[in-house]
């Protein structure tokens, strides 16, 4: 499959995301609001823009997970904190931890500044109807600092995409967990490690291995086939598809120019191990393809 412009951003930006689940400045500015234990911050911190809704709300918008590992901790985390207290708190969190994770004379750079801007003119033009997580980020304030704009800007970005690869997913009758296997047949993450941080039985998971393979798109031993690997790239194209607008609008020189910007921000998380090998969105130093 020839690299896409919204795949080859998406490489770029997405390590940038994940600095808030894997921080020290994040896990502890959540601990002080008293919430319990990583997944009631993470559930939390990334469903606060939603609003205070129901666990079944969350679990539906982020797809992949048992119902039970949000209802674990919503709405509890609602009691402890309000959603717009999480806001303001992920945004000071996340802050530091750019701050120590990239330095202070990275942070205040004019090239990251200049990132901040076109990232925020990006997320800004992205077409978020039918798309929940990216419209809630998209409405939220545009952060003075530039490191904290730049945060909000490309997790926008990252959750107008996965609003986009859910609605690929629902359209070819690929549930949550048959996504899971699937994505792990192609290599892109350990199975085992999805199956147990999304809460899925084995029961659950070989049913859904079952499901694939009356398809065809796994053999027996659990590998892809032909016919799955052609399934795979057409839902990836397709995802790519639907996240295109935001660089559409940004134009080729603008996104050209976020992307070399972006790179030097990226590569020392993949480089530092703080995102677990095996992670759930199969995060790894690509190829660095064309953005033109």
């Amino acid at each position: 499959m020839k690299e896409s412009v919204a795949r080859a951003m998406w490489e770029r930006f997405e390590p940038v995301h994940q600095l808030v689940y894997f921080t020290p400045e994040v896990r502890e500015a959540v601990e002080g609001l008293g919430l319990r234990g990583y997944w009631m911050g993470y559930f939390a911190l990334r469903a606060a823009p939603l609003g205070p809704v129901p666990a079944s709300v969350v679990t539906s918008c982020f797809y992949v997970f048992h119902p039970d590992r949000a209802a674990s901790v919503l709405p509890d985390a609602w009691t402890l904190a309000s959603p717009q207290q999480l806001i303001e708190v992920r945004e000071r969190a996340v802050g530091a931890a750019m701050t120590n994770f990239y330095g202070p004379d990275v942070v205040a750079s004019a090239e990251l500044a200049e990132a901040a801007d076109l990232a925020w003119e990006a997320a800004q033009a992205a077409d978020t109807a039918g798309r929940v997580l990216g419209a809630a980020n998209q409405e939220l304030p545009r952060p003075a600092q530039p490191h904290v704009r730049l945060w909000q800007a490309v997790t926008t970005l990252r959750e107008h995409r996965g609003d986009g690869h859910v609605a690929v997913l629902v359209g070819r009758r690929v549930g949550p967990v048959e996504a899971l296997v699937l994505k792990s047949a192609t290599g892109e993450t350990d199975a085992e490690f999805q199956r147990r941080i999304r809460q899925w039985s084995i029961e659950e998971w070989r049913s859904a291995q079952a499901k694939l393979r009356e398809r065809g798109w796994i053999d027996e031993e659990g590998r892809l086939t032909e016919a799955g690997a052609a399934a795979h790239e057409q839902m990836e194209e397709d995802t790519d598809a639907a996240a295109v607008t935001p660089w559409q609008t940004l134009g080729a020189d603008g996104t050209t120019r976020l992307a070399h910007l972006l790179e030097p921000l990226a590569r020392p998380v993949l480089d530092s191990g703080i995102v677990p090998t095996g992670n759930p969105v199969g995060l790894t130093e690509s190829t660095w393809g064309s953005t033109g």
